[in-house]
Parts: structure tokens; sequence; C-alpha cells
């Protein structure tokens, strides 16, 4: 028997729900591949088709040592590499680098708020990171105008700042999903109408767009530095909620069943939150806010899996790149040469099925 006919039996062993599962993330890694292709051959210098495959698929550059420490520290390119190299691996690879790990922290976060709040409608923005680290980076740029190199730093902390302030304000004896979700309504409102009141304050037009990319979502611009920043946080955060998937699947029982399967909810709550917050914060944290990808992507990886939160939590995490991948082509490419924020183009991806998951469910009710 060869490979192929034991890969079609052991596909057929599986459960259906795997089934698709496997599908969705053969699906995905295949969109994800082809928009990081286009990505990186297309732009104001086109690279034919045949000479980007070549050069992404170059064992001396590939294996080469001298590329990888220079990524990973920063250091020059080695000189010999040509320019269609030169400008595919320190301009265009990077960018499509940071989609995939922007991707893949806003739909783990959104899958793990809506099982905290029990609400499939929650996204890593109900709890209010969102507005804090916009208003974080709209106060770095009125405040400290030349300091762009902190803007990172300010929205991920902005993020971290407003979660601690609604679980604060949620706060009575302990926390609930409706409650979690009110304070961070309200958390988020306050900022919204803050960062509003601050756009006056901007004194030059290059501030304004920087602003107002932050507050759309962009990776233009975005290069290695940004990933060296993502990828620690990602690479900790990320296996640590694909565990707790159990956990997760627990607290959709509700929290009575949860206590008296000997959970201690409130702790695991918190974790939880804390760590999808973090998730979420790296990725405003280099590219600003991007939104809809977290409300998006769990809710159309449980109409194919179910809700059972170890397949969802898996096929988010492939699911999610390879939708920030392909809206972040569209925005790149779409109007050339102008370059259109990747959250304009999730937002309008994401604004109707929004307005679907209303009429489907009719309210915010927990599920």
């Amino acid at each position: 028997m060869d490979v192929s006919s034991r890969s079609v039996e052991a596909y057929a062993r599986l459960d259906s729900r795997d089934r698709r599962l496997a599908s969705l993330v053969v699906g995905s890694v295949v969109v994800a591949f082809v928009a990081a292709f286009v990505q990186v051959s297309q732009g104001s210098y086109p690279t034919p088709f045949g000479v980007t495959f070549d050069v992404l698929t170059d064992p001396h550059i590939l294996f080469n040592a001298r590329v990888w420490a220079a990524i990973l520290t920063g250091s020059d390119l080695p000189e010999w590499l040509s320019r269609s190299a030169v400008i595919i691996w320190s301009l265009r690879m990077p960018r499509v680098f940071v989609a995939a790990l922007v991707g893949v922290n806003l739909a783990v976060s959104g899958a793990v708020f809506q099982a905290v709040t029990r609400n499939e409608l929650a996204s890593p923005y109900i709890l209010g990171v969102s507005g804090g680290a916009g208003l974080a980076v709209l106060l770095t740029l009125v405040f400290f105008a030349g300091a762009t190199f902190v803007l990172p730093f300010a929205a991920a902390a902005g993020g971290l700042i407003a979660f601690s302030l609604v679980y604060a304000i949620a706060w009575q004896g302990g926390t609930n999903p409706v409650r979690l979700v009110l304070a961070g309504v309200v958390v988020a409102t306050v900022f919204q109408s803050l960062q509003t009141g601050l756009f006056y304050f901007l004194d030059s037009s290059a501030a304004m767009k920087t602003a107002i990319a932050w507050t759309t979502g962009s990776l233009t611009g975005v290069g290695w530095p940004q990933f060296r920043l993502a990828i620690l946080p990602t690479i900790v955060v990320v296996p640590i909620l694909l565990l707790a998937s159990r956990h997760l699947n627990v607290l959709l029982l509700g929290e009575e069943t949860a206590r008296s399967l000997g959970m201690p909810v409130e702790y695991v709550r918190f974790g939880l939150s804390a760590l999808a917050i973090l998730a979420a914060a790296t990725a405003v944290a280099v590219a600003g806010l991007v939104g809809f990808v977290g409300l998006v992507v769990p809710h159309a990886v449980r109409t194919v899996v179910g809700s059972d939160y170890r397949r969802l939590v898996v096929g988010s995490l492939f699911l999610g790149p390879a939708l920030v991948l392909v809206a972040d082509v569209i925005a790149r490419l779409a109007l050339m040469p102008i370059q259109v924020p990747v959250g304009v183009v999730t937002g309008i991806i994401g604004g109707p099925y929004f307005l679907y998951l209303m009429r489907r469910h009719g309210d915010f009710s927990e599920f």
C-alpha cells in the first residue's frame, strides 16, 4: 500500500468535524501561501513570478547564516544578494510575516474572548483594548511627536491598562460575562471619545497620517523590527492558549457547572483574558487597530468545526493569517500606488458579516 492510499484511509477514519478541520487548515495554508507569493512579487518594483519563486526557494539564501542573522538581529543583509532578493527579503517578506502574526494573535484572542464572555459576537476589542491602545498612541503623538519608536510599546501598554480598568469596573466580589462585556463597552466608548478629541491637538499632517494609520490598522512600512517585536509574545502566548482549550470548553458550560467540576472560574477567566489581551496587544503594537478579524475568524471556524475549542482554536490559528494576508494584498495592490490601511479592508469584509450575525441571533445573548 503506497503512502497516498494510507493517507486517504487515515483521513477517512477521522471524525467528520476533524475532517472539516483538516480541510480548513489545508485550505487556509494554500490561500495564505498564494497571497504571500502575490504580495512579495507585485508592487512598484514588480518581480516576475519565476524570479520570485527562485529567490524564495534559493538554498543559498534559505540556509545562509548571515541572512538569518540579519533578519533576527537587524544587521545588514549580505551584499551578494541580487536587487530582487534584497527587495523581497528586506521589504516584502517581513510584511508577510507580520501580517501572519497579526492574524494569529487577533484570531486566537477573539476565540478566547468569545469563550470567556460566552458570546460569539465578542472580539479582542470587546474588553476595551482597541480604545486603550488607540488612546495611548494618540497621546504619544501629541506629547512626544518625535518618539515614534515607542508607539508599539505605548499601544501594548494602553491595551493592557484598558483591560485592567475593565476588570476593575466589572469586579463585584467576582465577575461574570455580562458585566465584563458591559464594562468593556463603557471603557471603549470613553476611550474612543478621548481619541476623537486628541485628533484636534495634532499639529502636523505627518502626525495626523500616522495617527490615522494606527487607528485604522496598517501594515505599510512594517519590517523585520516589527516581526522581532511580535514573534516572542506570539510563541509564548499562543501555545498556552492552545493548551488551555479544555478550560475554554468548561467555561462554556456556565459558571456553576465549571465550579462543580473543580475549576477556579475567576482565576481561569482572568488568566485567559490576560493572555488574550496580550495577544491582541501584540497585534496592535505592530499593525494598529485591525478590526473584525477577532470577530469573523472564530465564528467562521465555529460554523465549520463546531464549538469544541480544541478544534476551534486550531482552526483560528490558520484561518486568521490567511484572512489578514489576503486583506493586505488587496490593501496594497488594489489602488496601487495608493496603499489602503488593511483595517479598512477587514472592516469592509467584517462589517457585513457582523450584520449577518446580528440578524441571525437577534441580540447579543450568550451562546
